[in-house]
């Protein structure tokens, strides 16, 4: 993610503020425009209804106050824009904005009543993560306490033995690259395993089946590219997230779901689990796109 930019799905509450609060930080750390978008209900869409026109402008007026407002927000070494799009969905707008500005990762806030420090995926996150082409981030509620200057302290990638590994760790790598990040390499492979295998197999292959996947993960990485290797054990994909290490700041990375269409993102098990209780952002990257 370098000469391409940034876009964050823009509402008017807390979950808009966190999103603009993460957005703009990593920004800032991988010199990255910014594009600020609000959808709107397409008015095409409410054909069958006769169009308000005072409505709309009202609407207008009060989405660009809105988009004003968050600029204040954003800091002076941020390059930001500001746009206004209609669709007939929020999701299937940002997705086209995306696009039409080129840029690398969208970035939403939590639905309401998400814990705070945490990720609950709503309509419109649900519809990204099933359909989008682009690269998604989740801010967790109470992104925006963080101070600016927080900055990226480091990039987790969530590496598992399934397909698009490769994928997860080119992108983790460009990030790492683009932000000055330090590089984690996490597997999951102890609670990753195929349902079914036994319990007592699976502790005794477990570990040494982790130490593979992060010893060719490590292997990968280019020159000039280091990363810390750990590995995730617990009972449960929660267990393990709890007892895990995050910092402030951190950005963790997980491939899509074998059941992705090409170049789509499928939110799979594992990753909606970690998500639970993950106290740091989520990147969903599609199995063949890189960030």
């Amino acid at each position: 993610m370098t000469a391409s930019g940034i876009l964050v799905g823009y509402t008017a509450n807390a979950a808009g503020a966190d999103a603009l609060a993460v957005a703009s930080r990593l920004a800032a750390a991988a010199d990255a425009p910014l594009e600020v978008v609000m959808v709107l209900p397409s008015e095409a869409g409410n054909s069958s209804v006769p169009a308000d026109a005072g409505y709309e402008r009202h609407l207008r007026a009060q989405s660009r106050e809105w988009l004003a407002q968050a600029s204040g927000h954003l800091g002076a070494d941020v390059a930001s824009k500001l746009h206004l799009r209609y669709a007939e969905s929020f999701a299937e707008g940002l997705i086209a904005a995306a696009h039409e500005f080129d840029a690398r990762l969208i970035v939403i806030g939590t639905a309401r009543g998400g814990l705070l420090g945490r990720t609950r995926i709503g309509s419109v996150a649900n519809e990204l993560l099933h359909s989008s082409d682009v690269p998604v981030l989740l801010a967790p509620s109470g992104s925006r306490e963080l101070p600016a200057s927080q900055g990226i302290t480091r990039i987790t990638a969530a590496v598992g033995t399934r397909p698009g590994a490769d994928a997860l760790l080119e992108s983790s790598i460009r990030l790492a690259r683009a932000t000055s990040a330090p590089l984690r390499l996490l597997s999951l492979v102890p609670i990753d395993l195929p349902a079914g295998l036994d319990a007592d197999l699976a502790a005794l292959t477990s570990s040494v089946h982790a130490e593979e996947v992060l010893d060719e993960a490590r292997q990968a990485l280019p020159d000039g590219i280091e990363a810390t290797v750990e590995t995730a054990t617990g009972e449960t994909i929660e267990d393990a997230v709890r007892a895990l290490d995050w910092h402030q700041g951190e950005l963790v990375l997980v491939g899509s779901s074998r059941l992705a269409a090409p170049r789509h993102l499928f939110l799979g098990s594992t990753a909606a689990k970690m998500l639970r209780e993950l106290p740091a952002p989520m990147i969903v990257v599609p199995r063949t796109t890189l960030t």
